[in-house]
């Protein structure tokens, strides 16, 4: 895809000539760092909530609906940036606003749906070291082409498609490694549910990034930072809702508080992994969606795979995890799908600045003449 429909896409896609102009008028430099600060979110973000998710298991957590509910319930401190970034005034760009049934419709509908998510992602790491996991969610780089092709129209080209393939088979290789990386009590058939948990999860989050963005394109046609941020609160507020109600159904809030107890590292440590997981998770979501925003789904879903060249690594530092010989490959592919993807990123963003060059000088000869 070129670095235009990279920068436009939830732009063009809605008909939103205004906003074009108003990208435009963003110099590149301007472009580069809001980019360039939210990978850095979703990076720190990611990596950080993965390796204090494991350690929860680690340490004698146990419950998957505590480990789901502390990825939305921090929500609340999106509201920080969405009080401080003004909106602008020229944000819609339709006369006509969706009518509220319509928009709660759509924020119950992906917040359940992410609710669903979080939940397979919490089975998946509970039975599966950290570094595995983090090379298995790379899959859902492949998803996010599938579903990014078919609902918001995305063009690919060869090293995007090469991307693509090369991530997907890192995956592979994890799911035909030995299974000397186990955690201990993990048995042989709860290492399948895991990897398959975290397979359909990786799906049904790249299905949950294309929802998203068609919803910015076609519903709400407004694509300012703050509608982006209520987008992420809105449905993180159902999904929190929904995970409270999967605790106290399922009855796992009965044990919390000797799981606390119990705690490895103590009761304190049990509070803070909850928290600062929580916290971390929602730094992860404002990077997520404000790639979605300055960019694209697939794009964002690419800088989700950045860690894998960081968790996997943190994890074998912090957990002692195993790197054999076919994680390190896994790893090395999963790096290599990155840098293609980020390579032709910049190929296009070279033609991108040709024809603005292109049309300024057309624009000055004209007015000379």
């Amino acid at each position: 895809m070129s670095n235009a429909d990279n920068q436009e896409v939830l732009l063009s896609k809605a008909g939103s000539s205004t906003h074009k102009l108003q990208f435009l008028k963003l110099e590149r430099w301007q472009w580069w760092f809001l980019v360039a600060l939210n990978i850095i979110f979703l990076v720190v973000g990611q990596a950080a909530a993965v390796l204090l998710g494991r350690f929860y298991y680690d340490q004698g957590g146990n419950s998957k609906w505590m480990a789901t509910l502390v990825q939305t319930a921090a929500f609340p401190v999106l509201f920080i940036p969405l009080f401080r970034i003004p909106s602008s005034k020229n944000s819609s760009t339709s006369s006509t606003t969706p009518s509220i049934t319509l928009l709660l419709s759509i924020y119950f509908f992906l917040g359940v749906l992410l609710a669903g998510n979080n939940m397979l992602y919490s089975t998946g790491l509970l039975y599966l070291s950290a570094s595995t996991y983090s090379l298995i969610c790379a899959t859902q780089l492949a998803f996010n082409a599938v579903f990014s092709y078919f609902i918001n129209s995305q063009k690919f080209t060869i090293l995007v498609l090469n991307s693509v393939i090369v991530l997907s088979l890192s995956a592979s290789l994890i799911a035909v490694n030995d299974k000397s990386e186990i955690p201990s009590g993990v048995s042989n058939g709860k290492y399948i549910l895991g990897f398959l948990c975290t397979l359909a999860a990786s799906a049904i989050y790249s299905l949950l990034l294309s929802l998203m963005q068609l919803s910015f394109q076609k519903v709400l046609k407004r694509e300012t930072f703050s509608v982006v941020l209520e987008m992420q609160i809105y449905t993180a507020f159902v999904a929190t809702c929904a995970s409270i109600i999967g605790l106290f159904a399922s009855g796992e809030w009965k044990s919390l508080h000797g799981e606390m107890e119990s705690f490895g590292k103590g009761s304190s440590s049990y509070v803070m992994t909850l928290v600062w997981t929580a916290i971390a998770w929602q730094v992860c979501s404002v990077g997520v969606v404000g790639l979605v925003f300055v960019v694209s789904s697939l794009f964002s879903n690419v800088i989700s795979t950045l860690s894998l060249a960081i968790t996997p690594i943190a994890s074998v530092i912090v957990f002692h995890d195993k790197m054999n010989g076919v994680k390190v490959i896994a790893m090395l592919m999963a790096i290599w799908g990155f840098v293609s993807y980020i390579y032709q990123n910049y190929l296009d963003d070279v033609k991108v600045r040709r024809r603005q060059s292109d049309v300024s000088e057309s624009r000055n000869n004209s007015l000379c003449c």
